[in-house]
């Protein structure tokens, strides 16, 4: 068993206002919350900044807790939540991004299930495959090496591992990290402590703090990768499309 917490900060750079904004009749952060209450989590919490993202899970039956505006990360929202909450340190939560209205339930149970299989590991997140060249030196997707038990080596933005050898290079053998994490209420209440890293901020990377001082972060490599998140306007628009034809 384990629960879900979606951050959902209502300031954005891009898209103003975008847990608000309306795809299929209703807010993203609800469509969100739907996807999310399809997975075996026995709980889903909305986490925000942001009242009227409070009145509107209330109006479709979705838990809510009210956080600072400060936080960093959506980590940090989500540490604020368990010590709100109250959890057990031994319950996995599961960080669901509140812009990804196309998030398989599937794969949130996956991540829940790495964490719970992995006594090593204080967090899990997910990758999969990359058979494409392009995606591979695209510095906006986030690489991972893992080692044989399935655990992060490493993340980065920069291709790795990198093929020195033409025989590598004609056989791609690569990950592409998928933004999703689960972790253990006990760690998170350490996380809120742990200074941040150079090398965090050098690759603009917040898992790396976890690496960086020493813990283990388990990995499933899943073929339920996700859909597009909304990041830009284009974004929403193609995936409003996707739930027009759904409908």
């Amino acid at each position: 068993m384990f629960k879900v917490v979606i951050p959902a900060r209502f300031a954005s750079s891009r898209l103003p206002g975008k847990p608000l904004l309306d795809i299929a009749g209703k807010p993203m952060v609800i469509q969100v919350a739907i996807q999310a209450n399809k997975s075996q989590a026995c709980e889903v919490v909305i986490a925000t900044d942001h009242t009227p993202i409070t009145q509107v899970a209330e109006q479709f039956g979705f838990a809510s807790v009210m956080t600072r505006e400060d936080h960093l990360s959506g980590t940090d929202r989500i540490a604020e939540v368990v010590q709100k909450m109250g959890w057990p340190d031994e319950t996995i939560v599961v960080n669901v991004q509140g812009d990804e209205p196309l998030i398989d339930p599937i794969l949130i149970n996956e991540v829940a299930q790495a964490l719970a299989k992995d006594t090593q590991a204080v967090m899990a997140t997910a990758c999969h495959p990359i058979h494409d060249g392009a995606a591979f030196e695209n510095p906006n997707i986030v690489k991972v090496v893992l080692n044989v038990h399935n655990q992060a080596l490493y993340f980065s933005r920069a291709p790795i591992p990198y093929p020195r050898d033409a025989e590598f290079r004609e056989q791609l053998i690569a990950h592409r990290h998928i933004g999703i994490y689960a972790y253990r209420v006990g760690f998170l209440k350490q996380y809120a402590s742990l200074p941040a890293t150079a090398l965090e901020k050098i690759e603009s990377l917040e898992q790396l703090r976890v690496l960086y001082h020493g813990y283990q972060v388990a990995v499933t490599v899943t073929e339920n990768a996700p859909a597009s998140g909304v990041d830009t306007a284009a974004d929403l628009e193609a995936v409003r499309q996707i739930f027009a034809m759904q409908s």
